[in-house]
């Protein structure tokens, strides 16, 4: 009998000590989780989806996935730690959430160290390095027009414009980088704006309803669409690098993050975003599927 309860009184202690290890197992797993975030649009999904699956081959941390949030959103989701990191832009993190103008003819480089000092002061953001590629503004003409008045750079398109429609989506002409101090800066008049949703830029450029479309420089439409993107040749766009913010908190919990996403340091051009978005939109590749291409073409998992 004393040999029964014995037994008894180990099994229990063992069954307790295995709950207590289980459970300390389930609470350090779910510590070491770390969520994505990412915008609603093409590009802002893959680099996202991108940064994801490097922590997932490169790290032991589990990764959740938040997506198709707009740009305001995202930014109060991680300032809240609603997730941990997402990619963003440079010269949106001075515009739009530091508040800071920017310079016509502002070097990059510039760019981002502000970009890096205000996030890290202001929010306690950590901006870690460059993708490389840079989605800024441009303008985009026809081809057939481009070639027959010798337009290249939007100095060279100034005198043609009081007979052009311009078209952009209605942010573009309420933002400081925007449209009218655009104009000002190259001297445009055009005939006539419109204001349309950012789907529909090309499909009525196509149509003839306008004649110069503001574009970004990494879309995907630009390898199918017979168009000329024209130099922004007073630099009066601020640069737009991509690059991952993360939580200064999350960072000091998981300073791997820092080193699994060292190798997105100026790994890919602007031609090879547009490859990709471009891949995305005509349904060639899903989200994953093209991250996952991107990281082996790209050899991120050697670097």
């Amino acid at each position: 009998m004393r040999k029964i309860k014995e037994l008894l009184c180990f099994s229990l202690v063992l069954t307790l000590l295995l709950s207590m290890l289980s459970g300390c197992a389930a609470a350090n797993a779910e510590k070491k989780t770390v969520i994505v975030g990412g915008k609603s649009y093409t590009e802002a999904q893959l680099t996202s989806e991108i940064i994801a699956q490097l922590l997932e081959k490169k790290t032991d941390l589990k990764v959740e996935r938040k997506y198709d949030m707009a740009s305001a959103i995202c930014f109060e989701s991680i300032c809240r730690g609603d997730i941990h990191i997402y990619p963003e832009y440079t010269g949106g993190m001075l515009l739009a959430y530091l508040q800071e103008d920017v310079e016509p003819g502002t070097d990059p480089q510039t760019i981002y160290d502000r970009a890096k000092a205000g996030f890290k002061e202001k929010f306690d953001l950590v901006v870690l390095e460059s993708m490389g590629f840079n989605n800024t503004y441009a303008n985009a003409v026809s081809r057939e027009f481009a070639e027959a008045h010798n337009i290249k750079t939007n100095s060279d398109l100034a005198p043609y414009t009081p007979q052009l429609t311009y078209g952009a989506e209605h942010s573009f002409f309420d933002r400081k980088d925007g449209y009218e101090n655009m104009c000002a800066t190259y001297g445009f008049q055009f005939a006539k704006e419109v204001k349309m949703n950012v789907a529909l830029k090309y499909q009525s450029m196509e149509e003839g309803l306008m004649d110069v479309v503001n574009v970004y420089t990494t879309d995907g439409l630009l390898s199918q669409l017979d168009v000329v993107v024209l130099e922004d040749d007073k630099n009066f766009f601020p640069a737009y690098y991509c690059c991952p913010v993360v939580r200064q908190d999350i960072l000091d919990k998981y300073p791997e993050i820092e080193t699994a996403l060292a190798c997105l340091k100026n790994c890919v051009t602007e031609q090879d975003m547009i490859r990709y978005n471009s891949m995305i939109d005509s349904g060639k590749m899903t989200i994953p599927v093209a991250a996952e291409e991107f990281i082996k073409e790209f050899g991120l998992l050697d670097k």
